[in-house]
């Protein structure tokens, strides 16, 4: 490596003092003793000023924590990755800015994207150049296969599924008719024949493709049946685990679920793939986040609601989804505790009928969502969701008043 080849961090060189300032009126003078060593290449005092900041992140509730503790933990991270750098060990260095993305704080949000592109580039070069595998045309690996035992998966859903009403299609539906027809209204609607010219639909079923672009890369996720059971836990894997976790047939511990995650804020070369549609910007709202629901068949989300307009746009696989009126609140008996009020008591899969009694006669839609088709969901529509096949979807929330920039 060149003696020049280096990670530039201007916003830390620029900010950094500032940083250490702060940190120390709030106590953490130990911090900025190994940040002042780390700055001079010890990558012992790197790894300890990290592991303090830690540690401060999860000293209590997430909104607890103070935000210039979220900001020393980035700084760590450019400290301890600038280091793996200058030691050639990229794969290291692009887990550690990860989580400075992952669990940092905004103030360096610049140099860790600048410095996860830089190294990204350098760790996909030597893994080419290790393999020697450039231009060498390859069979396709797919991430859904050909063939899947539709009478098998159909088996696995909820009890009176497909029995009642249908969402309704519209292939190419313009503007104008999706906010008349739709979103006045708050019904939900699938759209078809509206993704076909993003570059995700032929790329992100190749599992080539994606650890090509993302396999290095550090994401977290969720592990088990869904959040509201009690074995459920999160990692954080590489993105080339997560897709092995996909294709691998041992589900003793439950499903790996890459959810609810803002991955396209954290790899840009998967944000390119996708476009927003023009629809989540019906009401003159503002796009509140994008998020990515990637995982293997037979992952569930709960019956739950969400505060948002969502478009929920299918890239690869089919989900089924089942969709209960925002006015069927009570009914659905959601949790008495604020944190999980927007999720019902009733597990879908396995309906207790002797306590509750009332989810067997409500009136719901319901639908299987093919590739390449998006489903409108309007605000506080419980929806239950799970995946046929592995499945990578796209959910887009938008309010309705422009109150919020995208997060």
């Amino acid at each position: 490596m060149a003696a020049a080849d280096f990670l530039e961090t201007p916003l830390l060189d620029a900010e950094g003092r500032n940083i250490l300032q702060k940190i120390s009126e709030q106590g953490g003078y130990a911090y900025v003793g190994m940040s002042s060593l780390a700055a001079s290449g010890d990558l012992r005092a790197s790894e300890a000023a990290r592991e303090m900041a830690w540690e401060q992140l999860h000293s209590g509730p997430w909104h607890s924590v103070l935000p210039i503790w979220r900001d020393a933990y980035s700084m760590a991270c450019l400290n301890v990755a600038k280091l793996h750098y200058a030691n050639g060990d990229f794969k290291e260095a692009l887990r550690v800015l990860d989580m400075g993305l992952i669990m940092g704080g905004m103030t360096l949000r610049k140099d860790l994207d600048a410095a996860v592109e830089k190294v990204s580039a350098k760790a996909t070069a030597l893994k080419v150049s290790e393999d020697g595998t450039e231009g060498v045309a390859k069979a396709q690996n797919h991430v859904v296969p050909e063939k899947f035992n539709e009478a098998e998966v159909f088996q696995a859903l909820p009890m009176r599924s497909l029995s009642c009403k249908t969402v309704g299609k519209q292939s190419a539906l313009s503007l104008e008719g999706f906010l008349h027809d739709y979103f006045l209204s708050g019904s939900p609607v699938i759209i078809s024949d509206c993704m076909a010219h993003w570059p995700a639909m032929t790329r992100w079923n190749d599992i080539d493709y994606l650890k090509r672009v993302a396999g290095f890369r550090t994401v977290p996720v969720e592990v088990g049946k869904n959040y509201l059971c009690s074995e459920w836990k999160q990692e954080l894997i590489t993105f080339s685990q997560f897709l092995e976790r996909i294709q691998s047939s041992d589900t003793s511990s439950g499903p790996t679920y890459l959810a609810q995650h803002p991955l396209f804020d954290q790899i840009h070369e998967l944000r390119k793939d996708i476009l927003i549609p023009d629809y989540c910007f019906a009401g003159g709202g503002e796009l509140r986040s994008i998020n990515a629901w990637f995982g293997p068949a037979g992952t569930v989300t709960p019956l739950h609601h969400d505060p948002h307009h969502n478009i929920l746009a299918q890239v690869v696989g089919k989900k089924y989804i089942r969709l209960y009126n925002a006015s069927l609140s009570e009914e659905l008996y959601p949790h008495t505790e604020s944190m999980l009020s927007n999720s019902s008591q009733v597990d879908l899969d396995n309906i207790d009928v002797s306590e509750f009694p009332e989810i067997q006669n409500l009136e719901f839609m319901d639908c299987i969502l093919e590739e390449g088709e998006m489903l409108y969901i309007p605000p506080k529509w419980w929806h239950y969701v799970r995946s046929l096949t592995p499945s990578f979807s796209v959910s887009f929330w938008w309010s309705d008043t422009a109150t919020s920039p995208l997060s």
